[in-house]
């Protein structure tokens, strides 16, 4: 088994600091073990239900002091996070490496992404949040002004696949906008988990604003939910629709980014060579445990093989390994369940006559749960991997006549997360994307742009979720809207005057109001 290059060890006080911040008296622990090695990182303190309890306790009193924090000084700690993140990298790069597997470029990607969440909240939270006037019943004589409130304290159930990133950067709007956190990190990667919110901390959080809870969803999932004010869940479709229904018992919101069987499209006037630079790097990333990868690649049959030929060249060109630098274009799966679950998927799909064109093997030598990056062709709808998602470093292949066939093929899922679109033009290109049934399509990228573009809402329907990250919603979700209308004059008819005749007043100003143009 090959050992991770220029080694950086967690030392046993490191991970003491972190798992410090763990609310948790049970005296129990779980194991931290590292992907790369099999070996374990520390010690993780296990959370009951009353530690549940206690910790929202301490929450929602920090919370109500929060609220009244001017929206300018929450924006300030915002961009200050932004710099903590970058100035901490190297550290924050190995911590997300050793706990996750993943190739450092990937775990690159989650604090970049970090620091372009922060920035845009900080700069757009005082716009949303401060009071908005609105039009009134009637100009002058009505003034109604929306303001925003906290809905108090949010819950937020953060997956393993992106441990830090998506820890931090669901919790960073709604701190902005007046709430306290709890968080319950996956199991496997609460580590990360910690180091966001000792991060958030050292940038000028008050005090058990932002709590941390550890341990398994059967255990402390539904304690959660029941404490909070708005549920933010990011995991499978499973366990999604457990938390929607819970959420809904209790009429709270909830914003529920679950899985994805996602396509790309390459159109017949494709440049061949950036379609296969992409494709790699959205089937690929992450080991493909990315809820935005690429499962499906739908070809025009025009250049199918062409484009073949430069997706396996670039495939096998791929350097996989443990290195804790920037040389490895993949990491490793997460745990033996994950190699699991490939292996069966590759293993069906090849029992049934699939081709693996590249692949196809797990790689024990570089570490305990790599797996090769693996290209499948011929595969059909009797196999595991043609309609379920596989999360891992897997992709199938298929010729298509045209564009209307690639479309079909690829909204026939009850997914509807991410997608792809790659062609020379522009335009034909992107009106391809408007048919396809999903929340982000990227023309010409496989998943970054929209992923990236945080001013725009990112998110999923059917299968894949509810609700939207980034933008305004991404924001305004975890408050309150309130109206507070002030009428002028009194809304009933003047003394001496019928009914009847102010219903006539109030027909002729309504439809001057039509004329005018008036909202």
């Amino acid at each position: 088994m090959t050992e991770p290059t220029s080694a950086r060890e967690l030392t046993s006080g490191r991970v003491a600091e972190l798992t410090g911040r763990v609310f948790a008296t049970s005296g129990e622990t779980l194991d931290a073990v590292s992907p790369l090695t099999g070996k374990p990182l520390g010690q993780v303190p296990v959370s009951t239900t009353g530690d549940v309890a206690e910790a929202f306790s301490r929450a929602r009193a920090a919370q109500a002091e929060w609220a009244q924090v001017p929206v300018a000084e929450r924006a300030d700690l915002l961009l200050r996070v932004h710099d903590l993140v970058l100035d901490r990298q190297r550290d924050l790069l190995d911590l997300v490496q050793w706990e996750s597997g993943k190739a450092r470029k990937h775990a690159f990607e989650e604090l970049a992404d970090v620091a372009n969440t922060a920035r845009y909240y900080a700069r757009v939270a005082p716009q949303h949040l401060l009071p908005t006037r609105r039009a009134g019943m009637f100009p002058f004589l009505t003034r109604a002004t929306e303001l925003r409130h906290p809905k108090g304290v949010v819950g937020v159930i953060a997956p393993w696949n992106y441990p830090f990133t998506l820890a931090i950067s669901d919790a960073l709007p709604a701190l902005v906008a007046g709430n306290a956190v709890v968080t319950k990190p996956a199991s496997l990667t609460a580590l990360c988990a910690l180091a966001a919110a000792e991060l958030v901390a050292d940038a000028g959080l008050p005090p058990d604003l932002w709590q941390v809870v550890v341990g398994a969803g059967s255990s402390i999932g539904n304690a959660l939910i029941d404490h909070s004010d708005f549920v933010c869940f990011t995991g499978s479709t499973q366990t999604g629709r457990s938390v929607a229904a819970r959420c809904g018992e209790r009429l709270i919101g909830a914003t529920m980014e679950l899985g994805g069987k996602n396509a790309m499209l390459v159109l017949d006037d494709a440049d061949l060579d950036v379609a296969a630079e992409g494709a790699v790097r959205g089937c690929f990333s992450n080991a493909g445990q990315l809820c935005i990868s690429i499962e499906r690649l739908y070809v025009a049959a025009a250049v199918y093989d062409r484009f073949v030929e430069r997706l396996v060249a670039r495939v096998e060109a791929m350097r996989v390994g443990p290195g804790l630098d920037f040389g490895p274009d993949m990491g490793s799966l997460i745990s033996a369940d994950q190699l699991c679950t490939v292996t069966a998927h590759v293993e069906d799909a090849r029992d049934k006559g699939a081709r693996v064109l590249t692949g196809g093997v797990a790689r024990p030598d570089l570490g305990p749960y790599f797996f090769a990056p693996t290209v499948l062709a011929e595969v059909t709808p009797d196999m595991t991997c043609f309609a379920e998602e596989t999360f891992g470093p897997v992709v199938s292949v298929y010729p298509v006549a045209d564009e209307d066939e690639a479309v079909a093929r690829a909204n026939d899922t009850a997914f509807g997360l991410n997608a792809a679109v790659y062609g020379r033009d522009v335009r034909r290109a992107g009106a391809v994307g408007e048919r396809l049934h999903v929340g982000t399509v990227n023309v010409n990228e496989a998943y970054a742009a929209a992923w990236g573009s945080v001013d725009a809402p990112m998110g999923g329907v059917g299968d894949s979720g509810m609700g939207r990250r980034h933008g305004a919603e991404g924001l305004l979700k975890y408050t309150e809207a309130q109206t507070i209308a002030v009428q002028r004059v009194p809304m009933t008819p003047p003394a001496a005057t019928s009914y009847d005749a102010f219903a006539r007043g109030l027909t002729l100003a309504l439809r001057a109001m039509r004329k005018g143009g008036h909202k």
